[in-house]
């Protein structure tokens, strides 16, 4: 008899399961994290362009969040009628120009904590191991890039500098 363990190897590690797996986990966090404000993921997400590119049309708006332009109006909709956002530009045949109301404002400020909250848990100095170094990669990434602008070029000149 023997005493060894017939156990498989485990399976090679997809990079694509272990972020897919965390995706999931992060947005449910950040879901519960969000419910007592009012917001989703996705309405937080779309706050978020609203701030950040000024002037980003509906069109824009869908590419960024992965929607249809359809589903942005509509979620705009929503977020106008409970005070978040206003359009500038509010007439026909005029290209809107959404801006963050106060109240959004204010509300974006608390939904940041609230992510701030879900970071420090899930990839802070009590997280799991691997999920830091996760998150340390990703803002390794990140460092030192600046947001491509909405039309999708890179803001970048042929011989690759920024002006």
């Amino acid at each position: 008899m023997t005493t060894e363990s017939a156990r498989p190897d485990p399976p090679a590690t997809s990079p694509s399961i272990v972020l897919l797996t965390l995706a999931h986990r992060v947005e449910s966090e950040l879901g519960a994290a969000l419910s007592p404000l009012g917001l989703t993921v996705s309405r937080l997400g779309l706050l978020g362009h609203i701030a950040g590119v000024p002037g980003a049309s509906f069109s824009d708006l869908a590419r960024m969040s992965g929607i249809t332009v359809q589903s942005v109006h509509t979620a705009v909709k929503a977020l106008a009628g409970a005070g978040l956002v206003r359009d500038r530009k509010a007439r026909a045949g005029s290209a809107s120009t959404l801006e963050l109301t106060p109240e959004g404002a204010r509300l974006m400020g608390e939904a940041m904590k609230a992510v701030e909250d879900v970071d420090e848990r899930l990839f802070g100095p009590d997280a799991d191991p691997i999920q830091r170094r996760i998150a340390d990669t990703v803002r390794a990434a990140f460092t030192g890039l600046s947001p491509s602008p909405p039309d999708g070029t890179t803001g970048r000149t042929p011989d690759g500098s920024t002006g």
